[in-house]
């Protein structure tokens, strides 16, 4: 697909789609594209402002304020058809999966689970924040202490940052950090949980594999994102 400019002497062909490029920004697109972040927001259906993916499409409208309206096809869907996005940022998260994550996002996921087979395998050894804490060493060679609830806090702003989105969503975009305040378990209760997302929809890897990842019993949800 074609990535469209305007031409501020021509504004008669409105562009369809942009495809989102690494180190994109809504404030950046808006101010390429004569509109404004509200728009933008608006038109795809972002809910997090602060949080487009690579390789999604943008659905971009002309109108003739200077400002651009919806093209008339259907907003919020996958990019080739698919469910919709229910209000969730530009292609996802549903359309964000291991073929179009960043590389770091990709590693991570593939060192967690890696770290989980050397640990516990499919069997919980009670040791998340270990097993989280050697994927992102083995991943990025960042040190990072601290238990399941305490590992948020000690995450590198640098190389991570927090964004706003359901376990639902963060379960189908592959490494993710994920941690809980508290979870249903003696331990769980003092200690919390954290694991990193795989990106099938349904799986998290800690000191094991857990394949049916849910906040059942579980509290203080927060999402981190590695920032490439």
């Amino acid at each position: 697909m074609a990535n469209y400019r305007i031409n501020s002497r021509d504004r008669r062909t409105p562009p369809k789609d942009y495809v989102i490029q690494r180190g994109d920004t809504l404030s950046k697109l808006a101010a390429r594209f004569g509109t404004t972040v509200d728009k933008l927001a608006r038109d795809n259906n972002i809910a997090n402002r602060d949080l487009i993916f690579t390789g999604a499409s943008l659905k971009l409208g002309y109108s003739g304020k200077d400002t651009f309206e919806p093209s008339g096809s259907r907003q919020g869907f996958r990019p080739g058809g698919g469910r919709p996005t229910g209000g969730a940022d530009v292609g996802g998260p549903t359309g964000v999966g291991p073929s179009n994550a960043s590389s770091g996002m990709q590693r991570l996921a593939e060192s967690a689970r890696r770290a989980a087979m050397g640990m516990g395998g499919y069997n919980s050894q009670g040791l998340c924040a270990t097993g989280v804490s050697r994927a992102i060493r083995d991943a990025y060679g960042i040190g990072v202490s601290g238990n399941g609830n305490q590992i948020d806090n000690n995450l590198p702003r640098d190389k991570f940052k927090q964004v706003n989105m359901t376990l639902e969503e963060a379960l189908k975009i592959p490494g993710l950090v994920l941690t809980w305040e508290s979870t249903s378990t003696r331990l769980g209760s003092i200690y919390g949980h954290t694991a990193i997302t795989m990106g099938d929809g349904h799986t998290t890897a800690s000191d094991f594999i857990e394949r049916n990842t849910t906040n059942n019993g579980r509290s203080g949800f927060k999402v981190f994102m590695p920032i490439d």
